[in-house]
């Protein structure tokens, strides 16, 4: 297949912007990107945007996408909206991808932007409820429930405000790998912690606050084993992308060596299985999609950016793509081979627990990541070394696993 390249990628920080509306964000994001590409508005031949709280938090329940870059100066262009839950930045590249491939153009943008922080916080709350079949919504909770069983909360490990029902859907996922495979609090604490220590070094991370082990055990609870500091928080911000071919390249006079190739773009979606059948996951069949795809294992990667929503999506997330064995995500997390320095770093961004989770750019966010990481410029949280990456995004659910998952590997 025909090689695909980021050439240009910019984020804002991730946090609570008050005073900024969705298309300041998505001006920002798309300034840096152009920049760092050295293109021009005129270069862009296709627009895939995500912006999936733009209906029900700013009422733009339509055409979201061609609305924000009538301010940002792109017009007469096709231009796509993604809409496939946390996972729609990440589809938006992977249609970009497509788009190159298919010969529509060779220079294509991908521009997620969200406001989540508004002043009525049920409604953003409520946004969560419809990441599954709403039809079906209390018999979904029901079954997905159901997987905690045989855990019993310790007295004071629940709390009584309000909270996403999809914080005790994460607290089931939680269980049934403690009772299956034997995790701990205590590991799922770890990964928390290391996430919350890698976000200080992080200029764009919506907190960047150290938290010992000890303190995210004692933190506010959610439900149990979660902790306040074990989630994504809500989050205002931006992310966006230039992907080219190498004729784009060549026309736009990017400078290859901070060009990082697009090794593999997978998008899978769910299977009708059960919880017994930790093989079948989703995100495990993309993850082995993309490596033969890109013809690497998960031996050859050096850094990763995984979907953590609640600290335990990095434990699971991890076995899934073959960078720890199955059901030992937790031992690997607790004594360190997640780290920056450690054997295989995840989340050297300080994931979405730290860094925040703006639906719509999470996942062009975490490619910010990866790409800054291969070019050699994060800083103090660079991974040495580092020549292969792998993204994983989910988004919604259905039955026991994400509605749909995907998975970049990117080059250097």
């Amino acid at each position: 297949m025909e090689a695909i390249y980021i050439a240009g990628i910019a984020m804002t920080e991730f946090g609570r912007h008050p005073d900024r509306s969705v298309q300041d964000l998505a001006q920002e994001a798309l300034n840096g990107a152009l920049a760092d590409a050295g293109a021009q508005r005129s270069d862009i031949g296709a627009v895939f945007y995500s912006g999936i709280t733009n209906g029900q938090l700013q009422g733009q329940l339509s055409i979201p996408g061609q609305v924000v870059m009538s301010k940002l100066g792109i017009e007469a262009v096709p231009m796509y909206n993604i809409e496939n839950a946390c996972a729609s930045g990440s589809s938006a590249v992977n249609l970009a991808v497509q788009s190159l491939r298919a010969g529509v153009t060779d220079v294509a943008l991908a521009l997620g932007a969200e406001k989540m922080v508004v002043a009525d916080k049920l409604k953003t709350l409520a946004l969560f409820e419809t990441g599954w079949d709403v039809s079906t919504a209390d018999e979904n909770f029901a079954t997905l429930a159901k997987m905690g069983e045989g855990i019993v909360p310790p007295p004071g490990s629940e709390s009584d405000r309000p909270y996403s029902r999809f914080m005790a859907i994460y607290a089931g996922f939680c269980r049934w790998h403690m009772k299956t495979f034997g995790t701990t609090q205590r590991q799922i604490a770890a990964v928390c912690s290391k996430n919350h220590r890698h976000s200080v070094h992080n200029p764009y991370s919506q907190f960047r606050k150290t938290f010992s082990i000890e303190e995210v055990l004692a933190a506010p609870p959610i439900t149990y084993p979660i902790t306040l500091p074990m989630c994504a928080p809500m989050t205002d911000g931006a992310a966006a992308v230039i992907i080219c071919t190498e004729a784009g390249l060549k026309r736009l006079g990017a400078d290859p060596k901070r060009c990082v190739r697009i090794a593999a773009s997978v998008i899978r979606c769910f299977t009708k299985r059960s919880m017994d059948e930790p093989g079948l996951h989703v995100s495990h069949l993309a993850a082995q999609q993309a490596y033969e795809i890109a013809g690497l294992g998960p031996q050859d990667m050096h850094v990763a950016e995984v979907h953590d929503a609640s600290a335990m999506g990095e434990i699971i997330q991890a076995e899934n793509l073959g960078l720890a064995p199955l059901g030992q995500g937790g031992v690997c997390a607790e004594r360190g081979d997640f780290t920056v320095g450690g054997r295989i770093p995840i989340n050297p961004s300080g994931g979405l627990e730290s860094k925040g989770h703006p639906l719509g750019a999470t996942g062009i966010g975490q490619l910010y990541e990866l790409t800054t990481q291969l070019r050699g410029e994060a800083g103090a949280r660079q991974v040495e070394g580092a020549r292969h990456a792998i993204q994983e995004n989910g988004g919604g659910l259905v039955g026991v696993e994400e509605g749909v998952v995907a998975v970049h590997i990117l080059s250097r």
